[in-house]
């Protein structure tokens, strides 16, 4: 059978992910699921007549069986799924991992370590700051690193405030490895490998503001603690990030809903979205099996 299935991307990440979305059409193809890219720009929801749609161009169409969301809107994968739809990642993970506190709060029910993390928003300010300087504020909805400041002194934490595009922010103790990560990949139940992302510029690692990336080969300890995540979750693909404490063990800092695999791809053979296809593939099944 085959699978039809949209491929959702806003028109400029598309532009800039050309490749990734052919390889990933190409993958789709090998394990007989036809992806359709869709431009978010191009596509309405809502209640249209009485009913929840999904409309593209303005033009009613068969609706696909599955839809790969690629852009950071987790009310898009809620209402895909009203209609019906299987997607990936679910709208629970897409809205967990699109803010931090909510991410925060069900990892450390797992007992995973993390560094002390304070949920803040920016209607209801303390009067002084909340933690010693140094600290780190970030922005409960940022991602790829950006809206992400080091704080060592007052001045900087009004300005970093008035940098926070959202209400919510966390704020956060910064006794660990600067400019060091690791980050791993995650399909379905499995983990496909990870990378230690490190900078010397700046104390964030992210390979997209200038970091390099080699392969980490994760100890039994680390596998453990990424396993219990696994375990709990119904993921898709996602990269699940760790920042190191002085003596190298990990500390949870973030899950990536919409995550790309270029640092894996450039430090290893692995084909991460041949593992994501057949897992599509087997998940809709399951999927299909129980409507």
């Amino acid at each position: 059978m085959e699978i039809t299935g949209w491929l959702i991307y806003s028109k400029k990440d598309a532009q800039k992910n050309k490749s990734y979305i052919q390889w990933m059409i190409a993958e789709a193809d090998k394990q007989n699921i036809h992806l359709t890219l869709v431009f978010r720009e191009q596509l309405t929801i809502g209640v249209i007549e009485q009913n929840p749609q999904a409309v593209i161009h303005n033009q009613y169409s068969q609706l696909p069986m599955i839809a790969i969301v690629r852009t950071i809107e987790p009310m898009l994968n809620i209402h895909l799924e009203s209609l019906g739809i299987q997607v990936f990642n679910s709208s629970t993970i897409a809205t967990l991992c699109n803010h931090k506190s909510l991410t925060h709060l069900a990892i450390n029910k797992l007992h995973i370590p993390m560094v002390q993390t304070l949920f803040m928003n920016k209607n209801c300010l303390p009067q002084t700051p909340p933690l010693s300087f140094p600290f780190v504020v970030k922005d409960a909805r940022g991602r790829g690193g950006k809206h992400v400041y080091l704080v060592n002194n007052v001045e900087q934490w009004e300005a970093s405030i008035e940098k926070i595009e959202t209400k919510d922010f966390l704020v956060q103790t910064c006794d660990v490895q600067h400019g060091r990560d690791v980050r791993v990949f995650v399909v379905g139940k499995k983990i496909i490998g990870a990378v230690l992302r490190k900078s010397t510029a700046d104390f964030r690692a992210n390979y997209t503001l200038g970091g390099s990336a080699t392969w980490y080969e994760l100890r039994r300890k680390d596998r453990e603690i990424v396993q219990r995540i696994v375990n709990y979750f119904n993921f898709g693909m996602v990269g699940i990030d760790f920042l190191l404490d002085k003596d190298g063990q990990l500390l949870f800092n973030e899950i990536e809903d919409v995550v790309g695999s270029r640092t894996l791809s450039v430090v290893s053979d692995i084909n991460i979205l041949e593992h994501y296809m057949d897992y599509i593939q087997t998940s809709y099944q399951q999927f299909s099996s129980r409507k």
